[in-house]
Formats: structure tokens, sequence, C-alpha cells
């Protein structure tokens, strides 16, 4: 079951596209390798330091008996503070709507979020001096006076003093 579930998960399109968080089924799986690497690491430095001769090999086994409980307890506290800051961000992550487009592919997305940052581009002001015929420009102003700052519309409503009424 484990390697059918595996091959399932690695043919899937859940690991190369963006409308899921599996973060948090991920950490386990982190776990995991990570034991197994202290594991091998274990293993491997044993055999190492007892090729060499029988008193490095002695040192070698007293190594493992103190840096393999540290690398555990070091493991274990990166994935449960990975896990609580998943948990503790899990309102602002349900927050984003990642299946609103209904992309299908990941190139439909990258290439919807580059049309995204164009737009948000256009909306921004421009860094260069406006063109001399402009209202906004001082020397080819027809009106003598200074134009002031072209406003865009908000969301807000002018205020409406006493004296309105």
């Amino acid at each position: 079951m484990f390697w059918d579930d595996l091959r399932k998960l690695l043919t899937s399109t859940q690991l190369y596209r963006l409308d899921r968080l599996i973060t948090a089924k991920l950490v386990p799986i982190f776990y995991a390798l990570g034991l197994a690497a202290i594991g091998l690491w274990a293993i491997d430095h044993l055999f190492t330091s007892f090729a060499d001769n029988f008193g490095q090999g002695l040192w070698g086994v007293l190594e493992i008996i103190v840096y393999v409980p540290l690398t555990l307890l070091a493991l274990r506290i990166v994935c449960e503070l990975i896990l609580v800051f998943l948990k503790a961000h899990d309102g602002s992550a349900a927050a984003v709507d990642l299946g609103q487009h209904g992309h299908t592919t990941l190139l439909e997305e990258v290439g919807d979020a580059i049309h995204d940052l164009a737009d948000d581009d256009d909306d921004s002001p421009s860094l260069s001096p406006p063109p001399l015929g402009s209202p906004l420009g001082s020397a080819g102003s027809t009106t003598g006076e200074a134009a002031g700052p072209i406003i865009k519309g908000t969301a807000r409503r002018p205020r409406r003093s006493p004296s309105d009424d």
C-alpha cells in the first residue's frame, strides 16, 4: 500500500499545482526522513570509526551515544515548530482562495500571476516627469496656475460639514 500511495502521489498533479496547501502533510515525511538520516549517519560513523582502529571505534560509539539523542531532540523541536507555525497561521492559509480561478495547469497559474503583476504595475504612479503639454507640467500649463494632483476614484465618501445642511 505504501508504494502504491507514493506512486500515486508522485504521478498526480497534487505536488505540482498550488491550488491546495500540503505543507502540514509533508512534516511527518520530513520527520521520517530525518530519523532515517540520523540512523544512517550513526551506522556509517560506527563502521568508519572502527575501520581506523579499535580505540577510535570506541570513541565513535561515545560520539554516537552523545550526538544521536541531541539530533533527535533538535529534529523533534524543528518539526513541532513547523507544525505550531502552520497551526497558528491556519486561518490566514484558509483565507487564501487558491481554487478560485479553476486553472488546470501550473503554466496557466504562472501566466495569470504575471498578468496580475503587470496589471498592478499599470496602476502604480509613474516615476517619469509628466509631458510638457500635460496639465500636470507647470511649464506647459495654459491657465497659468499649477494644477493639483489627479485623484483617482476612492471608496470613501466625502465628509459633509455641518454648514452643508
